[in-house]
C-alpha cells in the first residue's frame, strides 16, 4: 500500500512538473508572437507609404523604371509573406530596394525639396524608428523562448511537444545601409544678422557764451 501511494505521488509531481513546463513554454511563445504583431502594425504602416513614395520620385525620375519595379514587387512579396521567417527575410529585402530608391533621388535636387517627398521622407523615419523598437523587444522574447528550448530539461519536453526556436529579427547589411534621413540640407538658409548700426560720433563741444565782462572789454 505504501508502494502504491509513492508512485502515485511520484506520478502527480511529475505530471504537475510537465504542466508547469508546457505551460511556461505556450506562454513564452505567446509573447514573442505579440511581440511581432507589433512590429507587424509598423510594417503595414511602412507598405502604406511606399507607394506614394515611389509615385512621387516617378515624377521627377520616370527613366529609372527598373529601381520602381524592385520596389513594388519586393513590397507585393513583404505582404504576401505568411510565416514570421519569410516576413523577416522579405522586409530586408524591401529595404534594399528602398536603399536604391533613395540612391535616385540623391540625384535631383529638385525632388529632396519637394515637400511631399518631404513629408514622406519623415513618416518613413518615424516608421523605421518604431520597428526598431518593437524589433528589440521581439528580438528579446525570442532569446528568452529560444533559451528555454536549449536548457535541459525543458528542451526534451519542447522538442517532444514541436516547438519551434524563433529567428532574431535582424537587419542585413544591406539593409542596414539605406540612407538616413537628413532635412539639414532642406531647410531655408537664415537671414544673415544685420551688422549694428555704427555709433555716432560724439558732437563738438558748442563755444562758451561770452560774458557780460568779456563784452563790456
Amino acid at each position: 500500500m505504501t508502494i502504491f501511494w509513492i508512485l502515485l505521488i511520484a506520478l502527480v509531481v511529475v505530471g504537475a512538473w510537465l504542466i508547469a513546463v508546457y505551460n511556461g513554454l505556450i506562454k513564452a511563445k505567446n509573447r514573442t508572437e505579440e511581440a511581432f504583431s507589433d512590429i507587424d502594425v509598423q510594417l503595414k504602416r511602412r507598405h502604406d507609404l511606399i507607394p506614394n513614395l515611389v509615385n512621387t520620385v516617378k515624377g521627377y525620375a520616370s527613366h529609372e523604371s527598373s529601381v520602381f519595379t524592385q520596389v513594388t514587387e519586393a513590397r507585393s512579396n513583404a505582404m504576401q509573406a505568411g510565416t514570421i521567417d519569410e516576413k523577416i527575410q522579405s522586409e530586408n529585402q524591401l529595404m534594399g530596394t528602398l536603399k536604391s530608391l533613395f540612391a535616385v533621388a540623391e540625384n535631383y535636387p529638385e525632388l529632396k525639396a519637394n515637400q511631399n517627398f518631404l513629408h514622406l521622407q519623415q513618416e518613413l523615419a518615424d516608421t523605421e524608428n518604431k520597428v526598431q523598437a518593437s524589433r528589440r523587444f521581439y528580438n528579446g522574447n525570442v532569446r528568452d523562448f529560444n533559451t528555454k528550448l536549449q536548457v535541459f530539461p525543458t528542451n526534451m519536453i519542447g522538442n517532444i511537444l514541436g516547438f519551434k526556436a524563433y529567428q532574431f529579427f535582424e537587419a542585413e547589411e544591406e539593409a542596414k545601409a539605406v540612407p538616413q534621413v537628413d532635412f539639414s540640407n532642406n531647410q531655408p538658409t537664415p537671414a544673415p544678422t544685420p551688422a549694428p548700426a555704427p555709433t555716432p560720433a560724439p558732437a563738438p563741444d558748442a563755444p562758451a557764451e561770452e560774458t557780460k565782462e568779456d563784452t563790456a572789454n
